[in-house]
């Protein structure tokens, strides 16, 4: 294809290749890439999850059964705790002992005792152990109540066990499907992979731009210098020496 100018363009192709000392080497290397693509990886054929120990099954359903029994520890000091709440805990006579002498004995000294007097004081007396008591009570309530479900809790907890196991078994079935599912095309990647770094050299072709008449002027001034320096070629046979040089650049 000519351009103004007496210009032209020409196409160029430029072979490379991996040096003979290295063809060896790499026809072995694309071959064995191509007997791993043959030879498909499997999954670790045994199982992948660790299961529960004999004593750890052992204490799982030891725990168990406990939960759904029932701790008889719970009942107790929610029920102590009811009776303080409600004044009917008989302990409570225990602790107003040693008021209710008190006021018996300065009564009796008095004179009084049996009288409205003496029951007047004793209620004085008796009542802030009473409230006391109820206060406490009412402090321990939900600590009470959230200790009514530790049973359950315990229980729930093996559940949680079992449940996470179960979910480490589900993982590796999943984790083995999926690999069954993409291994045709993570060896295909490999292999693709393989032969593409393995091939050494290529073609590549570029334009050159190639200026003939601009070529050929220039060789003719040079070669008519040329021709000045020699004396037996003259300047003008300098001047066609050059021009052929700059036709053929």
């Amino acid at each position: 294809m000519s351009k103004g100018g007496g210009g032209d363009t020409r196409q160029i192709t430029q072979t490379t290749a991996a040096p003979e000392y290295a063809q060896p080497f790499l026809e072995f290397g694309l071959s064995e890439a191509k007997n791993l693509y043959g030879n498909q990886p499997s999954y670790y054929p045994k199982q992948t999850t660790v299961g529960f120990s004999p004593e750890s099954e052992m204490a799982l359903q030891a725990t168990r059964q406990k939960a759904i029994t029932g701790s008889p520890f719970i009942g107790a000091v929610q029920n102590a705790v009811m009776q303080n709440l409600t004044g009917t805990n008989p302990l409570l006579n225990a602790a107003f002992q040693p008021a209710i002498q008190q006021v018996q004995a300065q009564a009796s000294k008095a004179g009084r005792y049996g009288s409205g007097y003496q029951q007047g004081a004793l209620a004085s007396a008796l009542a802030p152990i009473a409230y006391q008591a109820q206060q406490d009570a009412i402090g321990m309530a939900p600590a009470a109540r959230e200790f009514g479900f530790a049973d359950l809790n315990t229980l729930a907890g093996v559940g949680g066990a079992r449940e996470a196991q179960s979910q480490a078994e589900l993982q590796a079935d999943i984790d083995r499907f999926n690999f069954e599912q993409n291994q045709p095309m993570t060896s295909l990647a490999n292999y693709m992979g393989t032969v593409k770094g393995g091939t050494v050299g290529g073609t590549s072709t570029q334009p050159v731009f190639r200026n003939t008449a601009g070529n050929v002027l220039s060789g003719a001034l040079g070669g008519a210098q040329l021709g000045g320096m020699i004396p037996a070629l003259g300047g003008a046979g300098g001047g066609g020496l050059g021009a052929l040089l700059g036709l053929l650049a």
